[in-house]
């Protein structure tokens, strides 16, 4: 990664949902055959300002209604007809309730869908557990031909739309609800496949992804103070994983921690112990939600309360021997 290219500053905060709309916008313009297809969600999707920029670009904004499924069988017939078609919706009906679509419609006949919910993990706050989906990684990387991309602020969320767009085939970008601090600057390209150093340390290796880089960067500031120098990995690209950027990292360290705000079954943290194990097997911690559903809270409570916060981080980097 370039240094030039991390512009940390915790005063800017903004959600990765509100990259959507003008995102679609922008590739619009540029002259690709952008469609958003929604399920009666595209104000907070942020869809709808793709469809209120232009009249032709409302013609390409499709309102399914509270037909999650029939969105995707949408998408699906969009793609077929020449279209970079992305679906919207929240996380939990996005890609829980349209699964069967999404794996036999789509990605068995390797379409060109982008399937991009808003309102994924905890960042969805007050309402409550029923909405907050922590499986959908687990359920997305284990689709065969599905591409899963998981941006850690606003500027990196509208770096993997156009990375999607660019990209033939499926692609599940996963977006909050929640504003949270910028990371990178605003001219950031990211790509598939690759994770990226965004802070080099020695003793401890921290890999990362979506709301929880902000929070493995204030992790790794406090550990500083302590004397522990921790590198902070974004692996952005759950799948494919860069497995050579997190073993070269975890052959220096000797000890990985892995962050995210997604049940610790399934997502990053399996996909980075599976690719430890095969080739630098070292002990590892995993920040995560443990086996159950969410709660209603505010988006801060909830980071704390299951443990997702910087301090959670901290103090698991701190349990390995040497260290504490």
């Amino acid at each position: 990664m370039n240094p030039e290219l991390i512009a940390r500053d915790a005063s800017v905060k903004k959600a990765t949902r509100a990259a959507f709309g003008p995102t679609l916008v922008e590739l619009a313009d540029r002259g690709l055959p952008i469609a958003a297809v929604d399920a009666d969600l595209s104000g907070s999707t942020t869809t709808a300002k793709f469809a209120a920029a232009k009249p032709a670009y409302e013609q390409r904004h499709f309102n399914c209604g509270i037909a999650e499924q029939n969105m995707v069988d949408v998408a699906a017939g969009l793609a077929l007809a020449g279209h970079i078609a992305f679906t919207g919706s929240f996380a939990v009906f996005g890609t829980g309730r349209a699964y069967d679509q999404i794996r036999n419609t789509v990605c068995y006949s390797d379409l060109n869908v982008k399937i991009a919910p808003t309102h994924a993990g905890i960042s969805v706050g007050p309402d409550g557990g029923t909405h907050q989906m922590l499986e959908d990684v687990a359920l997305m990387r284990a689709i065969p031909r599905m591409r899963v991309l998981v941006p850690a602020d606003y500027n990196a969320a509208r770096a993997a739309l156009k990375l999607a767009a660019e990209t033939p085939g499926p692609v599940y970008i996963r977006m909050g609800r929640a504003a949270v601090p910028q990371v990178y600057a605003s001219d950031v390209a990211l790509a598939v496949g690759r994770a990226y150093v965004v802070r080099p340390g020695s003793d401890v290796t921290i890999v990362a992804n979506g709301v929880e880089i902000a929070e493995a960067l204030v992790a790794a500031d406090e550990l500083a103070r302590r004397g522990v120098e921790a590198e902070v990995i974004d692996a952005f690209c759950v799948k494919p994983l860069d497995a050579d950027t997190i073993v070269a990292s975890a052959a220096k360290t000797g000890r990985v921690v892995v962050a995210e705000e997604h049940s610790i079954m399934g997502g990053l943290g399996d996909a980075v112990a599976q690719a430890l194990s095969a080739r630098h097997p070292v002990p590892c911690a995993f920040v995560g939600v443990r086996d159950t559903f969410g709660k209603s809270g505010e988006f801060d409570q909830l980071m704390a309360y299951f443990g997702l916060d910087a301090g959670a981080i901290v103090e698991a980097a701190l349990s390995f021997p040497g260290l504490s």
